[in-house]
Formats: C-alpha cells, structure tokens, sequence
C-alpha cells in the first residue's frame, strides 16, 4: 500500500473508470483502480487505511458480496456503492447493514469526491482510536513510552536491555521530552523496583545548604539530618538537570558516584551507598563541559550508558497517537467526554514543532478538552474583564520566564515582584516555573 491513505476504485466500466481515477488525482486523492472485485479483495487487510468505492453491479462478485467479504476483514473499512435509478432500494438496504455511502448515477464528481474525503476521513479517526487503545493498554501494563516510530522503538528496546543491569544512566533529551518518565521506568523495570526513587532537581538545589540537604549533617554526638541521596540507599538516584548542579557540588557528587559512599557535614566517617544513579541532562552538556561550567571527570563518569530522547520534530508520525492518548487522560482526569478531533487540530498537529514537546502538547490536549481556541485563547467576547486581565498577566509572567531561562530571581526584577507575590501568581496560574529551565 502507499504511504498515504488511497481509494481503491472498482469498475467494469474501463472509461468511467478511467474518468473517475483521473478526477480523484486532480483532488489530490491517492486511487487505484481494479476492474473486478477479486484483485481488489486480495490487497486489503485488518491494517488498510483507505476507503472502498465500488460500482453495485459487476460480474462475478458484485458490490453487495464485496462489502460482506470486505466487513469479515474490517468492518470498520468505509465502502462506497455506485447504484444506478433502479438499484436504489438495494443500496438503502446495504446502509442498513453498515455500507458507508452510495452515490446514485448519474452523479457529479465533487459528490463522490466529497464521499471519499469523509470516508477517509471516518477510517483515519477508527485506526487513531485503535492506537490510542493499544497505547492505553501499553500504558496500563507499565510502558507509557507512546510512539511508534523507529526512534522511539530503539529507545524502549534499549531501555528494556538496560533496565536490569544495574549500570548507571545518563538520559539527553530537551525540556519535556520525559526524562523522568523514562528514569521512572529504568526504576520500575529493574530489580530495585521495590526500593526508593528519589529525585533531586540539581538545578533548583540551595545554595546555601545544598550540601547538607543533600548528604546529610552530624551534630556532635548523632546524625542530626539524613540527607536527600541516603534514603536511596538500595534503589534508585535521579539527579535530573545534573548540568545545572552547582559547581561546588560536583566533586561531591563524583565522590559519591565513585566510592558509593557520602560523608555527611560534621560526620567523621563516610556511609556506605548501594544506590544506581541515573542522570538527566538537556542536549549541549559537553558545551558546558568545554567553558568550565560542569566538570568533565563528571561527565565521564555519568556517561556510562546514554540514552537520548528524540524531540517531538524529530518523530511527527507519533504526534497525533501521543496527542489522542494525552487528550483521553486529560478527559478521565477532569470528567469529560474528549472532543472529535477536526481538521484544523489535525494539521496544527503535524506542522507544529512543538519546542516544548510532550509537555506542551499536554497543555494543548486540556486546551482543545475545555473547547478553548487553538492558540490558547477563548473567544473574548463573552469574558470578564477579571478573566481577560488574568490571562494576559500570565501570558507575560510566562514570556518573561521564556527569556531568562527560568531563572527566578531576573524574573522577579524584570517583573518587579517580591518573592512571595512572584510564586503566589506562579501557583494561581498554574505556571511551572522549572518548564523554562
């Protein structure tokens, strides 16, 4: 079959047959043509993704046989029947029994033409539904990872080889992609599953007491705080946004990857760890390694198994499977009843480049879930002046927090916020601000 969705036409009719295939091309509609039912038979399958227009009268088998033979592979393919004045009570029978469409002759172009569109059109919502389930499925048995092109193949394949072989970890990949996602899996996958996760943010560590939040302190005669990395003892390290980490702690954390032990502040004696440790970087951290800001001993130690997740341009065959699952899990989340999915959503899909991947396109799936417009806006014509004025205060909280990476404190001068009125507006607009990171 072709890669796009095609028409298999089915005629006697060598000049209406010919007429026909000539103006499905002129549509910009893939067709084959057959002139009896058989050979087209033998090219369909369960998998077919096109549409079937077939005259009703033809020897041998005509439309009718065709459209049974057709719903014991597929009942779900569309067939559309040509039917000429007298075979009209027929074909009102065959809608009956589940035939998309019939056409009567004589019959102008466009109407088979528009036919064929929404049968397309009905076959491509039945097989994104049928992915969507087998991605539920997948999901439920512990394997979210959603998508089917080869790059997303390889990586569950290699996940799958490494998940129990207890080697440390460095995932790549840009802003919501699913880092943690897939340190998640390696977790649950592996024969620490029922042991401690425990994730630290690098990038958003204090500066202060990073060091004793992180390995602990000793008073004088006892430990007086366990730190973050101890209570992964036996299970599973995640440093995500380990390019970010502080540079004075980065010889500690290579200690810790070495000797498998921390040495609590105050403490005389080091504390054994059984931990694996398992990284998350953004792409571009041998950047950062070649202008001094992450030490390169580090790396080389992090970097012992990569895996790296493609972004969503990179694989946009996944993109509506992703979008449909998304958009069903919003729908159970909040108790709706998800949208048909239009035309105006299916393209924005494929041509957008979607810079902030899976996490964006969530966003956009609880967009399209609450009928708002697809750039994000409801129609403001019937808003309050309240609501409008909220919308635009986060939209330039968020422009903001684009330009300075996410960095907090540019973010409050820029804004001329203090601390507090900055995270109470983060949190009322629902704003994460380790997104812009």
């Amino acid at each position: 079959m072709n890669d796009a969705p095609s028409i298999l036409l089915i005629d006697d009719d060598d000049a209406l047959r010919t007429a026909l295939a000539q103006s499905f091309e002129l549509a910009d509609l893939p067709v084959q043509c057959f002139a009896d039912a058989g050979a087209a038979l033998a090219r369909l399958d369960a998998g077919f993704d096109g549409a079937i227009i077939s005259d009703i009268r033809m020897p041998r088998i005509d439309g009718l046989e065709l459209f049974r033979r057709i719903a014991a592979i597929d009942h779900q393919i569309p067939v559309i029947l040509m039917t000429g004045h007298g075979d009209v009570s027929m074909a009102v029978s065959a809608l009956k029994q589940g035939v998309f469409d019939f056409i009567a002759k004589p019959f102008a172009t466009d109407h088979l033409i528009a036919a064929a569109r929404r049968a397309l059109e009905m076959r491509q919502l039945v097989l994104d539904n049928r992915r969507l389930r087998a991605a539920a499925d997948e999901s439920a048995a512990g394997e979210p990872l959603i998508g089917e092109s080869p790059a997303m193949v390889r990586l569950r394949e290699n996940m799958r080889q490494i998940a129990d072989a207890d080697v440390d970890v460095l995932i790549e990949g840009e802003t919501g992609t699913g880092k943690e996602l897939v340190a998640t899996l390696l977790h649950r996958w592996s024969r620490r599953r029922g042991r401690p996760f425990v994730a630290i943010n690098c990038a958003a560590l204090p500066d202060t007491i990073a060091e004793a939040d992180l390995f602990g302190q000793e008073g004088r005669a006892q430990l007086t705080q366990s730190g973050r990395i101890a209570r992964a003892h036996r299970g599973t390290l995640f440093l995500d946004e380990i390019e970010s980490s502080p540079a004075r702690l980065q010889g500690s954390l290579l200690r810790v990857l070495e000797e498998r032990e921390i040495h609590p502040v105050g403490a005389d004696q080091p504390q054994p760890l059984d931990t694996r440790v398992i990284a998350a970087t953004k792409p571009g951290i041998e950047t950062s390694v070649a202008e001094g800001r992450f030490r390169a001993d580090l790396l080389y130690r992090l970097d012992m198994v990569r895996l790296r997740i493609p972004p969503l341009r990179d694989r946009r065959e996944d993109v509506p499977l992703l979008f449909g699952y998304l958009l069903h899990q919003a729908a159970e989340q909040m108790g709706r009843e998800a949208p048909q999915v239009g035309a105006e959503v299916r393209a924005r899909l494929t041509e957008h480049d979607w810079p902030g991947n899976v996490r964006e396109l969530a966003n956009y799936a609880k967009r399209i879930l609450l009928g708002m417009q697809t750039d994000g806006r409801e129609t403001e014509q019937h808003m309050p002046l309240s609501q409008r004025i909220e919308r635009y205060e986060a939209a330039v909280i968020r422009k903001v927090l684009e330009r300075v990476h996410g960095d907090a404190r540019s973010a409050m001068a820029e804004l001329h916020l203090p601390r507090k009125t900055f995270y109470d507006k983060l949190n009322r607009h629902g704003i994460e601000i380790g997104d812009y990171r």
